[in-house]
């Protein structure tokens, strides 16, 4: 049994303030007033017998009992959260058909969960789901393939297709394990690996290389994300790559290491395309669960991880787009 004045609210609130360091930043993300921050922390601290929060220090800084209880509160709330999300059944029972793309990136996590959720809505409909890279994803829109897609945002506008931007995915540096010197040092001293030119990773990191005059001999040119990552746990050299596909070589975290980039950063947009027959709202179902699945099942345990990546890496806001290129 929870302890007297261990709630639910309480537990939102100190995840909230532990994010921010500040009373006024946990009020903005929970809705409450900041009186009602400091009240809820004041009674989870009484209830626990201990001290969670540093008061003394701006921003707030956790204790060490505090940050035991946060990674703990973050497994809790993240168990509810992604309960919720299977249990919101969405408006979808009128289809007949629905062609869902999902890049590979979500394979190991979020699109089994999305298909589960999707396959409790859908009791009529002929449902196909096909996983692929963005420029497959992309392509197969353009073609009349597929109804609704998540991919990353190819930069320009696709014709007859309405974008719900979802997450913005920065690009970071991924290097050997204990490859002394750093991201910088591996830089200098290793070749690049490259992600396949042809794909829309691989283009985005080619131009952006390019406008900062960045050149970096490399034989390899992998099309393969978990080959390309292996190759790096090796020793074959560095790679550009993002905290999603970093989050997919979970195998092999304990033989590389991700760095923020040593210049100037970039990032890509991953995004929910909708065609034009589609109604607005089923777009914007599907798109709210999705970002709550990858709020719960990648960006919580990336930045747990990886603390320099808050705020990096995020969640966007849901309004519709049909213009903008990639997040910077």
């Amino acid at each position: 049994m929870l302890a007297k004045g261990v709630t639910l609210r309480g537990l939102e609130v100190f995840e909230a303030l532990a994010q921010s360091g500040s009373v006024a930043g946990a009020a903005r993300s929970t809705g409450l007033s900041q009186p009602a921050v400091s009240q809820q922390m004041k009674n989870l601290e009484t209830a626990l017998g201990t001290a969670l929060v540093d008061h003394g220090r701006r921003p707030m800084q956790l204790t060490p009992a505090g940050r035991s209880f946060l990674a703990r509160t973050e497994a809790v709330l993240g168990q509810l959260r992604l309960a919720q999300s299977e249990l919101t059944v969405m408006d979808l029972a009128h289809l007949s058909t629905l062609n869902l793309g999902m890049i590979d990136d979500f394979d190991t996590e979020v699109t089994p969960r999305l298909a589960t959720i999707l396959g409790e809505s859908l009791s009529r409909c002929r449902f196909k789901l096909v996983s692929a890279p963005s420029h497959e994803i992309s392509a197969a829109l353009r073609d009349k393939r597929l109804q609704v897609a998540v991919a990353a945002s190819p930069g320009a506008v696709m014709a007859g297709v309405t974008e719900y931007p979802l997450v913005r995915d920065p690009f970071i540096l991924v290097a050997p394990q204990g490859f002394a010197g750093g991201a910088a040092a591996a830089i200098k001293e290793l070749p690049l690996l490259r992600y396949d030119r042809d794909q829309m990773i691989g283009g985005q990191i080619e131009a952006h290389l390019s406008r900062l005059g960045i050149a970096s001999a490399g034989r390899f040119e992998i099309g393969s994300h978990l080959a390309l990552m292996t190759l790096v746990s090796r020793g074959m050299g560095w790679a550009l790559t993002t905290p999603l596909g970093y989050m997919r070589a979970r195998r092999i975290h304990g033989q590389i290491t991700a760095h923020p980039l040593p210049f100037a950063p970039f990032a890509r947009r991953i995004s929910l395309f909708a065609s034009p027959d589609w109604a607005d709202q089923v777009p914007r179902d599907i798109a709210a669960t999705v970002q709550r699945l990858v709020s719960d099942l990648v960006i919580t345990p990336a930045v747990a991880q990886l603390p320099w990546l808050k705020d990096e890496l995020r969640l966007l806001a849901p309004a519709s787009s049909g213009t903008g290129g990639p997040s910077s």
